[in-house]
């Protein structure tokens, strides 16, 4: 199935990418999650201005994005989460829990579809949390997770 990415999709492209996809991949997925449309040819003469509007994005993005990532990377991240014996948490961190705890800890605003754990965070420890600023930066952050008391 072809279709044309509306937003960025990890391992896919970018937006007014053009990419064959598997049809259940495209149907279930993509078209009802809004992150692409399916290609026709008359479709396919609004990837000029999905293009154009992402590169006007981009270059005022990457500045930006560094500024966001330096602001990041100075952040000590504290998560408090239930624990019960041994540091085993009730259930896990997720990375709506990690965007609440970057606000709380005075960092800017992120989009939780940015942020990637390093797997299933299902106890209490240091963790390294990587976020996905821009196609060419990537802000790493040191997440402290601890029982909450």
């Amino acid at each position: 199935m072809k279709i044309i990415l509306t937003q960025e999709v990890t391992g896919l492209g970018a937006p007014g990418d053009i990419v064959e996809v598997k049809d259940g991949y495209g149907r279930n997925y993509l078209l009802p999650q809004g992150f692409a449309i399916s290609w026709t040819k008359g479709a396919e003469k609004q990837i000029t201005s999905i293009k154009r509007a992402r590169d006007a994005r981009e270059i005022r993005d990457l500045g930006q994005a560094n500024e966001v990532k330096s602001q990041l990377e100075g952040l000590a991240v504290k998560l408090q989460a239930r624990a019960g014996t041994g540091g085993r948490l009730f259930g896990s961190i997720t990375p709506g829990d990690v965007q609440q705890a970057v606000r709380t800890a005075g960092g800017p605003e992120l989009d939780k579809r940015r942020i990637e754990l390093p797997g299933h965070i299902k106890s209490v420890g240091a963790y390294q949390v990587q976020v996905r600023l821009h196609p060419e930066v990537t802000a790493k952050i040191a997440l402290n997770v601890v029982a909450a008391k």
